[in-house]
């Protein structure tokens, strides 16, 4: 876990390094605001990534207990099982809200460049 976690935070000090645009692309508006445009739709495949994996680890982990307790009591299946479908229904929504929410910025973002041309 140490290892993951000083990854990240090496990539996220690196990143202003890779941030700095030539002397060229400074001067021009248009090549500045192409590149906003790339780094808001990284950000937004990244935000989409962080939410399935985080849904996909909850859903797992959900359905584990609940395979468990229906092992240990079989009799008590039915109710486990509704209780179940309601909490995976409630994780799956939340990463249909990343998706929209990232839909939306990427949208915005595009139509505030758009003005700006």
């Amino acid at each position: 876990m140490k290892k993951i976690f000083f990854m990240f935070v090496t990539l996220l000090a690196a990143s202003p390094a890779f941030a700095q645009e030539t002397a060229a692309a400074a001067t021009s508006a248009t090549a500045g605001l192409g590149g906003a445009v790339g780094w808001v739709a990284f950000g937004t495949a990244l935000m989409m990534g962080i939410a399935v994996f985080g849904g996909a680890f909850g859903q797992s982990k959900a359905a584990n207990a609940a395979l468990d307790g229906i092992a240990r009591n079989p009799s008590a299946a039915k109710d486990i099982r509704g209780n179940l479908i309601l909490a995976l229904a409630l994780m799956e929504s939340l990463v249909l809200f990343a998706l929209i929410i990232g839909l939306q910025l990427t949208g915005a973002v595009t139509e505030a460049l758009k003005a700006v041309k």
